[in-house]
Order: structure tokens, then sequence, then C-alpha cells
């Protein structure tokens, strides 16, 4: 990251005249973790905490209906993505379109773009992006083994997937097989890739006077490089001790710098995206880098990837989070009264 950024603050002016709207599931939580989505709703309590410590004038949302009339506000802060239904992720962004309210992050086609991991390798692939084989499984349509990639381990996931619900993998196409139809059953498409060795280097990006700023990168680093990181792992419902650990990943790696180039060319694909967090594959041991895949609405948290490197950055969190909120209120041209 540019050591000479600094975070953005919203006027006071605009504070006071503009009606922000905060959605989550859990934007009205007030336990511990959520039995089923854990530490997610210790995400979004924290940030609604922010949103209201910075003296916005707040409307707290937790559900999708709040949007099917148009509601009294002047932009809205979406993180009610993971809906429980196929293409969920596009939801909100689409009735803050239909109604011409503002919203936070990308627009509906980019945010499907994103969540749909074949897309956004095709979008890679396009790019000359080192992009492991694949193959996708829509429900409905021929499950043939011929399409399937090769390897000795194999990946099977809903492609639509977020914090790796639903990952698994198999050794045989009697286990791939299964898999995919157990992914079809629950209302998903599924996608199967080689599973591969290495830790994941994270990059997280916003927009700064709308240009990517690429913050500082972090990586999961694996005690185990085989091992497959799981939906209960990344909530903190299951005990993850001694698997994995998040790390900084300086610009001292020897592998930074075509990271930093392989991002700011599949970034081009989705701009404008206020933030985002673009995921690849480095194994030490051959020297390959792979794009994995990105989330165009990154989980935020302190905990996680965006607010650890904010840390690094010299950031607070509510720093992250303001200056989030301000670039996309000057990008719609909202911060001037």
């Amino acid at each position: 990251m540019n050591d000479q950024i600094r975070p953005l603050t919203i006027p006071e002016e605009a504070k006071q005249r503009l009606r922000i709207m905060f959605i989550a599931k859990h934007a009205k939580w007030e336990g511990g973790l959520h039995p089923e989505d854990g530490n997610h709703a210790l995400y979004h309590v924290e940030v609604r905490e922010i949103l209201k410590g910075l003296g916005l004038n707040l409307a707290l949302e937790d559900r999708y209906e709040a949007l099917f009339d148009k509601p009294d506000v002047d932009f809205v802060f979406p993180l009610l993505n993971r809906g429980g239904f196929l293409n969920s992720e596009m939801l909100l962004p689409l009735l803050c379109t239909r109604h011409g309210i503002p919203f936070l992050g990308a627009s509906p086609i980019l945010r499907g773009l994103a969540d749909d991991k074949h897309l956004t390798k095709l979008c890679a692939a396009a790019r000359k992006i080192p992009t492991a084989p694949w193959a996708i499984y829509r429900r409905g349509a021929p499950v043939e083994q011929e399409r399937c990639p090769a390897g000795a381990r194999l990946v099977i996931k809903p492609n639509a997937s977020s914090a790796s619900w639903g990952v698994q993998d198999a050794y045989d196409w009697a286990g791939v097989e299964q898999a995919i139809a157990g992914i079809h059953s629950e209302g998903h498409d599924a996608i199967v890739e080689p599973f591969l060795n290495g830790s994941d280097v994270e990059v997280p990006v916003i927009t700064i006077d709308g240009e990517p700023v690429i913050l500082p990168m972090l990586m999961f680093e694996q005690a185990d490089p085989t091992h497959l990181r799981t939906y209960w792992e990344k909530r903190d419902l299951v005990d993850r001790a001694h698997k994995y650990e998040l790390v900084p990943f300086g610009r001292d790696d020897p592998y930074y710098a075509r990271i930093e180039q392989l991002t700011l060319e599949i970034l081009k694909e989705f701009r404008p995206f206020d933030y985002g967090r673009y995921e690849f594959r480095l194994d030490r041991e051959s020297g390959e880098v792979q794009f994995l895949e990105l989330n165009l609405n990154a989980n935020l948290w302190s905990q996680k990837v965006y607010g650890r490197s904010a840390q690094l950055a010299g950031w607070s969190q509510e720093q992250l989070i303001e200056t989030l909120l301000c670039e996309s209120l000057r990008r719609h041209g909202l911060l001037e009264g």
C-alpha cells in the first residue's frame, strides 16, 4: 500500500444531511456467536456500532423486505449477502437499483459475476492469469465425467459459496459425482477443481478517488499445505488451532510483485467495486501462483483480512469503515449538498 494514502473522513454536514440504511442479517443482533453463522453476527454488530459512532443519520434493517418498497433513505450500506438462496448476493443491489438508491459496492451484474466462481475464472483466463483447470456442473445440466479436470484429489463446492460453505474433496469420479449430487440437491450449482497445495494469499483492495489501492496483503499460512479449510473453521464454530494462521505477506516476499501485478490486472474486469478481496494460492515448493476467486463484498470484520490489513496500514477499524463509506458517497455524488 502507498504509505501516503490516508483514511477519508465524511464531512459533518453530509453526516447530518444523508439518511443511510445499514442492512445486514444480524444488524439488530445483541448476542455473541450465532449458532449457525458464528462470528458473522459479531461482524455485523461491529459495523453497526462503528456506523453509530460516526454520528450518521442511521436506519437499521435485517430483512430484504425493507427494500421491497422504496425506503426514505439516500444511501444503503448492504451486508445482507448470504440470503439462503442461489444468487442472493445480487438481490440487495438489484432492489437498490430498482429504486434508484445509491449503495456501497459493485453493481448487481458485477456482484453476480464475482459471486459465480466459474464466470470469475473465465475472466481471469481471458486476461491470461494463471488459473487451475475447473469444470462447472449446473443444476439440471448433464454431469459428465469427461469434463472433470484431472487430479489425484479434487475439490467440489457450491459455485456461489462463501466462507467455504459446502466445500468437500474426493479422490475418484464416484466421490466427485456424489458430492455434485449433494450440492445439486440443495439447489446450487457445483464447481470442481484440483486441490492445490500451498497457502492462500489474500489481497484486499479499496478505492481512493476512484483508483484501486491495495492494502497490506496477508496469507493464510497452513501448518499442513494439504489441509482443506472448512466453513465451520472460518466461522469459529470448531477448533482450528494450529491448522492455519493469518500472517502478513510483505513487499519483501519474492512473490509479492507477481501477485500485485495479477491483482491489478484482474480487478479491471470489476471496476467500480468500492472494495473487494482477491485470492491466490501460492505453492512455494513449485513456485506456482494460481488465481482462486474474489469477493466483492468481502468480510470487513476487524478479526478477518480487511481488519487485520487496516491495522498493518496503521488504520483503525473505524477509519477503514468510514473510508469505504466516504469514498462510495463521493463516487455517487452525495458528499456535496
